[in-house]
């Protein structure tokens, strides 16, 4: 009897591996329907919204109170009213998409850090927000020391990638944000549904949580919270902290 149930804790285990095994097969989807899209630099995705004059504040206060971080970090998003248009082969033919651009200005005790110009679009028929490429300048004591993770649709064999679906939050999907290959290989999974939250920002409902990896660094991972209508809440350490809205 204790030699059967031995086997049958292997067995248990056997099968427990060969399922983590199987979830981490999963491919995650890097080419989408774009041919299918008229795309706009304004949209309505309810966790991604595109509003031109837009600003979203974070910072770490929390994380910082709860002695878990050791520096005071804040971010703020800007949902600009400049585009650009990027150019690139859709079915074949140069397509030019004119897509939002959306800053991100990140500190680190006061110090700039990173300020990030991201291209968005979204596709009407779907709301899905397409993510066309970034600029990147990060710096170190105030001056720009790098560019690194830059990248633009069209260019270098580089393609967009969604970064936030419209319709339905399928538990599970899997998919790329970005495909510039050994340059930026962001992709997400759905990992959880129906959130209720509390943040600086109020009280939320029907959140969303989003995993973050990429293919350049396996152990680099992320989560991210987005509620109907305030986008972006939860950054990691980060979170939401006021929004001013057009």
């Amino acid at each position: 009897m204790k030699l059967q149930s031995i086997m049958l804790g292997a067995l248990a285990l056997l099968l427990l591996q060969s399922a983590v095994l199987a979830k981490d097969k999963r491919e995650y989807t890097d080419s989408f329907p774009l041919g299918e899209c008229d795309f706009a630099s304004v949209g309505e995705n309810q966790y991604f919204p595109l509003q031109p004059g837009r600003e979203a504040h974070f910072n770490n206060a929390q994380c910082v109170a709860e002695g878990e971080c050791t520096e005071v970090e804040e971010l703020v998003i800007r949902v600009l009213d400049d585009t650009r248009d990027v150019t690139l082969a859709i079915n074949g033919e140069a397509t030019t998409v004119t897509t939002r651009i959306v800053e991100e200005r990140e500190t680190a005790n006061g110090q700039l850090v990173e300020i990030s110009r991201n291209f968005f679009a979204e596709c009407a028929a779907s709301q899905d927000v397409y993510y066309f490429g970034e600029e990147v300048d990060i710096y170190q004591a105030g001056v720009i020391v790098s560019h690194e993770g830059e990248w633009l649709a069209g260019t270098d064999a580089a393609l967009p990638g969604i970064i936030m679906p419209g319709g339905a939050f399928l538990l599970g999907s899997r998919y790329f944000q970005e495909v510039a290959p050994e340059v930026a290989m962001d992709r997400a999974e759905h990992i959880a549904a129906d959130l209720s939250l509390e943040v600086a920002a109020g009280a939320m409902e029907g959140c969303v949580e989003v995993e973050e990896s990429t293919e350049l660094d396996r152990k680099s991972l992320s989560t991210k919270i987005y509620c109907p209508g305030a986008g972006l809440v939860v950054d990691d350490d980060l979170e939401l902290t006021f929004v001013l809205e057009p």
